[in-house]
């Protein structure tokens, strides 16, 4: 009864919690992590800036200790 019959489909996006969906970027950050929730299109585009823009959210400590690590 919680399902209702419609066409088949994927969409790999965010929805707010009324339902919505969301339209941008959504990165949440964690105590030790970086979540990115919802990539849209251009996200394949635009991955490596991305990846550059997440980079920069990481304290300089935790850096230098990844750096070390390498």
């Amino acid at each position: 009864e919680d399902l209702v019959p419609s066409h088949a489909g994927v969409r790999a996006q965010a929805l707010t919690p009324d339902g919505k969906l969301v339209d941008d970027f959504l990165i949440i950050d964690g105590p030790r992590s970086c979540h990115v929730c919802n990539a849209p299109s251009p996200a394949a585009t635009s991955s490596l800036e991305i990846g550059r823009y997440i980079a920069s959210r990481i304290p300089e400590p935790a850096r230098q200790v990844s750096a070390r690590s390498a």
